[in-house]
Order: structure tokens, then C-alpha cells, then sequence
């Protein structure tokens, strides 16, 4: 396949996967992490820094912490005079006023969160929505086409794609919440867990939590999601943030940010299911031993549209120290 030279930054959970997805499209891409070569996809090549990308290739994806930290690499890549990356598609969860900024810094910005997990990505199954300008996602659009079989762009301003994906991710925490609160009192009355999940998930209660996160992760005692309460916090806040700048309604959203934010303070890094045994009162501090992805590379909430889920909290000032990594 002959198409742009492709630039990844950010190797983590999902960023490592989706990398690896553009390699088996084809695509030539240099791989860039802070914590070293060793996350570098197979068939793909290292690059030492933002800066070598922005003299090899043509399309920079990245799968960052935050909007800071995003907005670091992309000016790492403007300072270089001889630049020949003219495209950045973002599919980091950065937050829609960190969108419209990052589109204003003087190169092609397509914004492009992702849904659907790491274990998506390798599927090719996770929803990429995006946002921006006819020619820039024109531009950039067989890129898009090999991150993931399933895409739809979302609008034309970059922002619309962080509105949603923020939307998408305040229903996961809502709901996964809620559940750990329902399937709690059904166990204190002596209904067997799976049977519970197995009517709700008949009926109207049906949501991804009770699909996805309980039966996979919650009843089989694995908390493996690789998304952290730490990043679902992190998003949170974001959505209650910018609906609160909208004049939007934020009274389930305050109550959502004070149940994620009180799990995140109490067992940071945990695995997002593991707001169950939270909620229960059950959690040990083993839980907390094999932390969750806290880089942008891990998702929250199932695919979007479906039933069935992104950067850490922490805003560091430099490439190096916040293209961390944790897991892929």
C-alpha cells in the first residue's frame, strides 16, 4: 500500500496497537515513546524524537496524557524549520477547548479520540470519530482507514469529536458506577451475581457495564481492563468542565466526578472495574499492585453506538517525562 509516511508518538495499550495496525496496512511508520524503543511495534522503525519526525514523515499520529502534552510534540514539530509533517491526527481524550487550541498551532489538525479498548484496536473494531476540515481529513483519511475498520467523521471543527467521545465516556462512568451500586444491593438480598447480570442484561437496565465490564472483568475476578480510574477521573472532570462552559446540566455529572474522583484518591492507578469492590467495601490493598495504563493509550467505554469502553490526570511540561507509557 503506497500512502503519507506515518509518524506515532505515545505507545501505550491502545497507542502500541493502533501503531501496529498501520504497520499491517502497509504504512511505513516511525514509532516514538519516551520509555524507549522496547514498545516499538514490529515492522515499524524508532525514532528519537518528535523532532526526527517532523523531518520523515508526512501524518503524525498521537495517543498522548493530556492536552499539555500534546501541545508540547506538536511544537516540537513546528520549531523544525525543514519540516515535512504537514498532519497531525490526535487520538488522544484532550477535552474540546484543548482541541480548537491544538488546531490553531499552524498544522493540519484532525481531532480523533478513540472508543473501544486495546482489545479493539487489535481487532480493528474500536470506533474513531473525527472532526475537522474537508481537506484535512481528506488528507489524512487513509491513515484514519488504518487505525481501525470502523470510523465516522463527526464533524467539521476540531472539538466535535472530543464532545463526544467525553460524552461517551461520563455515560461508561455513569453506568458502570450505578451498576457496582445495583449489583451490590441485588447480592446483599441474595441473588446470585450472574443470574442478575444475565436478567438486567435483558432487560431495560442492559448497559455496557453489565454486558461487558462485569461479566469480563468483575465476576472473573481479572480487573484487566487496562484503562485506569485515574484516566475515567481524568474524563470525568473534562465533560463536567466543558458542560459547565456550555451552561449545560451537570447535576449527575457532580455526582459521577465525586464517586470516580473519591476511587482514584483512595486506590490510584487501580483498574476502572475494580469500582465494584471499591463501592462494596471490599477492596484490598493488593488492588492497587498491578496498576492500570495511566497513559492516553488506554480506553474507557465500549464502542460507541454499541452496547458493550484518555490521558493521565497529570499535566508534566515536557515530552520526555509525559509520553509515558505504562502498557500499550
Amino acid at each position: 500500500m503506497s500512502g503519507p509516511v506515518v509518524g506515532f508518538v505515545g505507545l501505550g495499550n491502545m497507542g502500541g496497537a493502533l501503531a501496529a495496525n498501520l504497520v499491517k496496512a502497509g504504512f511505513e511508520v516511525l514509532a516514538y515513546d519516551a520509555a524507549g524503543p522496547a514498545r516499538t511495534p514490529l515492522g515499524a522503525r524508532w525514532a528519537p524524537g518528535p523532532a526526527y519526525l517532523a523531518r520523515a514523515v508526512d501524518v503524525v499520529v498521537l495517543s498522548l496524557p493530556d492536552g499539555d502534552v500534546c501541545e508540547q510534540v506538536i511544537r516540537d514539530l513546528k520549531a523544525v524549520r525543514e519540516r515535512r509533517v504537514t498532519h497531525v491526527v490526535d487520538t488522544s481524550t484532550v477535552g474540546v477547548s484543548a482541541a480548537r487550541r491544538l488546531a490553531a498551532m499552524g498544522l493540519g489538525y484532525v481531532d480523533a479520540p478513540v472508543s473501544g479498548g486495546a482489545a479493539g484496536a487489535r481487532r480493528r473494531t474500536l470506533m474513531v470519530m473525527y472532526a475537522g476540515s474537508e481537506a484535512d481529513c481528506a488528507r489524512v483519511e487513509p491513515v484514519l482507514a488504518g487505525l481501525s475498520d470502523r470510523r465516522r467523521r463527526v464533524g467539521d471543527r476540531p472539538g466535535q469529536a472530543q464532545a463526544l467521545k467525553l460524552a461517551n465516556n461520563f455515560l461508561s462512568a455513569t453506568a458502570l458506577a450505578a451498576t457496582s451500586e445495583a449489583v451490590a444491593f441485588g447480592t446483599s438480598a441474595g441473588l446470585d451475581p450472574a443470574v442478575l447480570l444475565e436478567v438486567l442484561n435483558a432487560s431495560s437496565g442492559r448497559s455496557a457495564a453489565t454486558a461487558d465490564k462485569f461479566p469480563d472483568e468483575v465476576l472473573t475476578g481479572r480487573y484487566a481492563s487496562g484503562f485506569s480510574n485515574t484516566l475515567m477521573a481524568k474524563d470525568v472532570r473534562l465533560y463536567l468542565r466543558e458542560v459547565a462552559e456550555l451552561g449545560g446540566a451537570t447535576v449527575l455529572a457532580e455526582v459521577t466526578q465525586a464517586v470516580w474522583g473519591a476511587f482514584a484518591t483512595a486506590q490510584p492507578g487501580a483498574d476502572f472495574t475494580r469500582i465494584y469492590p471499591f463501592t462494596t467495601g471490599t477492596s484490598q490493598p493488593a488492588d492497587t499492585s498491578q496498576p492500570a495504563d495511566t497513559s492516553e493509550t488506554a480506553d474507557a467505554s465500549g464502542t460507541v453506538g454499541t452496547p458493550g469502553t484518555t490521558g493521565a490526570s497529570e499535566s508534566p511540561s515536557s515530552t520526555e517525562s509525559a509520553s509515558r507509557t505504562t502498557s500499550g
